[in-house]
């Protein structure tokens, strides 16, 4: 059998090996060793494509941005553009947790990050926010997605059976006569059948939308 041709190492490559290793091991696991071995070459030769770990980390956290849906501007209803925003980010989020604490870090932003931060932006600002409220828009809806990312990876919970499961270790030792309004929540809320706890973030994004839609202008 003929021997494949081995792929030419590129800025892209390279980049899309940092984001393997910080997938398998966190931020602290990028250096440029262990991108090099992941790339199967020698550490030297990453320097030929990046000048070093920092460069590295510029250009995970702009393909991150990359990934992330871009609002549109023109649409009609302002929160239908920052809603898909914002559900796309909590996707991509979601497959790089290491992500949240660099996207706001870097001091040498790439161009697919200012592009998106400048999107943002303009939808608030184009729907007639002024900019101090585009600005506190913005940093709302980031920090509520982050927070919710953060939460969401440390849940008990990742599939419908396990609400049930957990739900009833906990009643097993809770005193429903000492605790009862955490006994309601539990019983007559999470443990009902409507309930369904990935419906969260909707709920939480929409009430913030409308605080902002009620300051608009």
């Amino acid at each position: 059998m003929a021997r494949q041709p081995r792929q030419s190492l590129n800025r892209t490559r390279v980049i899309e090996g940092a984001i393997r290793v910080a997938d398998a091991g966190g931020v602290e696991a990028v250096t440029m060793r262990r991108v090099a071995q992941e790339l199967g070459i020698e550490a030297m030769s990453l320097y030929h494509h990046v000048p070093n770990k920092d460069a590295i980390l510029d250009g995970v956290v702009d393909a991150v941005f990359e990934a992330i849906d871009l609002p549109d501007s023109e649409c009609a209803d302002w929160r239908d553009a920052i809603r898909v925003r914002a559900f796309s980010a909590r996707a991509v989020l979601s497959q790089h947790r290491w992500a949240l604490g660099l996207l706001d870090s870097r001091r040498n932003p790439g161009s697919a990050t200012l592009r998106h931060l400048d999107a943002v932006l303009g939808v608030f600002r184009k729907a007639g926010f002024t900019l101090p409220m585009a600005a506190h828009g913005a940093s709302l809806i980031d920090s509520y997605i982050g927070g919710y990312v953060l939460q969401e990876a440390n849940l008990p919970i990742s599939a419908p059976g396990d609400v049930e499961e957990v739900a009833s270790g906990i009643l097993e030792h809770l005193p429903a006569e000492e605790l009862p309004f955490l006994h309601e929540m539990i019983v007559d809320h999470g443990l009902s059948p409507a309930y369904d706890h990935t419906s969260e973030f909707a709920y939480g994004l929409d009430l913030i939308l409308d605080a902002l839609e009620a300051r608009r202008g």
